[in-house]
């Protein structure tokens, strides 16, 4: 059985970075991005004042800019602020901290627009838009791994912006968005309170911005992918508003898949073959499967977890002694730990065990976010991992550019905090004596709208939302042959942050690209 606690447990660690702004919005600027000893100055805009005149707080910030992305000089306007949440009679219960990114000298009539979010839930938007899709990211190595503070951000080159303007939204409780009544925050903290506010964001949004006639997505993170799901049922069922396309980063919808217990089995079969991954990475296999590429070792360990391990798992007491004895055997050999700790474990070993046990002859415990990143433990014989390396290395060097960025150029200035993991809980999971399962969300939206097409991004390294959970997860949609077409699935070389790793980065943006250009018929 699932207690609450342990709900808020693991939703918190799924914030992601998701894996995961409340400020008064600020005067409207206007000008050319400045260099750091030039700062642009600050004009009136009456079109926005007018906009918002009826709102609490100040008009939102514009600036312009030009970065390079790609091969092209692209300009922009950045539009930083706020959008009200209203209830039916009216009053203003929330506002919604929002930035905006939108092409210069485009016909906004046919520019793709997508809306993008993290997850957690807890989550503010800061990870996509300082990784991914913004015009501006975090620098760390190549290989993803971070670099010692001072951090400091570079033009990414990498952009969507090329293709689509990008609007990132942080939900009530998270970033610089707050409930008017403090008190009632909690009246937005679930899955579908969440799904209604941001999806009246949206209608606001593209009402505000005459968008409504643009080709529409949205992209989501971790629990972001959640939030997809019921933001796409939402928006079709209250605002009969069809997307075009909807990219889920490191998914998870159905929560059975990720979340074990007893009586709960599946998640030890959807984990095996990226802890194989882990092992691969950390030269912790035998040499048969060592040499080999990482594709070639994942099919086996697939083949191995979809079949010989899951049947054995299904016994449970029924399974004979000696067949036990190969599982286990099996087991260690495609995680890369000894026959004697899987039979201790009785076949089924949980995230954390594996976490602290792979390299704790080295003193090391692996990441969950990327089991690439590891760190030290100061307890040998722990069972359990004190933090997460993989987010212990980046959370700072994402929160320390993104509050210098907000207010040195895109000249937002506030006193308030930006809570880059905000405090939602309890979380409304809505599944009481069940898993939250979203998918069945997806899969009806997907069917009233057969246009609609979905992208899927996993990491191989990814030990919070598994890659083989996700391509279950897809692979039990219940939809006709015709519409799983509209389904693409892509796969890379890091963790949930798939993108911090360049290569991926790159690869990840050609495979988006081409999904925008699909799903807007261009």
């Amino acid at each position: 059985m699932i207690t609450d606690s342990m709900l808020m447990r693991h939703a918190l660690s799924l914030a992601c970075l998701s894996l995961l702004l409340e400020l008064p919005p600020a005067r409207l600027a206007s000008g050319a991005e400045p260099p750091a000893a030039n700062p642009s100055k600050p004009t009136t805009g009456s079109a926005a004042k007018k906009k918002e005149a009826s709102d609490p707080g100040k008009a939102p910030v514009v600036t312009e800019h030009r970065s390079r992305i790609g091969t092209l000089d692209i300009e922009y306007r950045a539009t930083t602020g706020f959008l009200p949440i209203k209830d039916n009679g009216g009053q203003v219960t929330a506002k919604m901290f929002y930035i905006a990114y939108t092409r210069s000298g485009q016909n906004s009539a046919k520019r793709p627009l997508t809306f993008s979010f993290n997850g957690g839930p807890g989550s503010s938007s800061v990870w996509m838009h300082m990784g991914l899709l913004g015009p501006k990211r975090v620098k760390l190595r190549d290989d993803g791994f971070a670099l010692p503070p001072p951090y400091e951000l570079v033009d990414n080159t990498e952009s969507l912006l090329d293709e689509t303007d990008l609007v990132f939204i942080d939900p009530v409780s998270t970033g610089l968005s707050r409930a008017t009544k403090p008190e009632e925050a909690k009246k937005f903290h679930g899955v579908q309170e969440d799904a209604r506010s941001v999806a009246e964001f949206i209608r606001l949004y593209l009402t505000r911005n005459d968008r409504w006639p643009s080709p529409k997505f949205l992209i989501g993170e971790s629990y972001g992918t959640t939030r997809a799901a019921a933001l796409s049922r939402e928006l079709l069922q209250q605002h009969r508003l069809n997307l075009n396309g909807i990219m889920l980063v490191s998914t998870v919808l159905n929560f059975q898949t990720i979340w074990g217990g007893s009586g709960n089995d599946l998640p030890h079969v959807l984990y095996l073959p990226s802890f194989c991954a882990t092992a691969w990475y950390h030269q912790k296999l035998e040499p048969a499967l060592q040499k080999l590429p990482l594709k070639e070792v994942l099919a086996q360990a697939e083949a191995f977890a979809a079949g010989p391990y899951q049947q054995a798992l299904l016994m449970g007491h029924a399974l004979p002694e000696t067949q036990f004895k190969t599982i286990a055997s099996q087991v260690a050999r495609f995680c890369g730990l000894s026959s004697e700790f899987v039979a201790a474990n009785n076949l089924r070993i949980s995230l954390n065990r594996f976490s602290t046990e792979l390299l704790r002859d080295q003193r090391l415990v692996c990441g969950r976010f990327d089991s690439r990143y590891t760190n030290f433990t100061r307890d040998p014989l722990s069972p359990f991992a004190e933090s997460d390396p993989s987010a212990d290395a980046i959370f700072s060097a994402y929160a320390s550019t993104f509050h210098h960025y907000l207010r040195e150029t895109l000249r937002f200035e506030d006193d308030e905090p930006y809570h880059i993991l905000g405090n939602v809980g309890p979380w409304n999971w809505d599944a009481e004596n069940e898993y939250a399962d979203l998918s069945e969300a997806l899969a009806a939206t997907m069917n009233a709208n057969p246009f609609l097409r979905v992208h899927v991004s996993s990491g191989f390294f990814d030990l919070a939302t598994p890659y083989f959970a996700s391509r279950y997860t897809m692979n039990h949609l219940r939809l006709h042959p015709k519409l799983m077409a509209n389904i693409t699935m892509d796969d890379y070389q890091a963790g949930h942050m798939m993108y911090l790793n360049l290569p991926d980065l790159k690869k990840q943006k050609a495979d988006l690209a081409r999904f925008i250009q699909q799903a807007s018929a261009r």
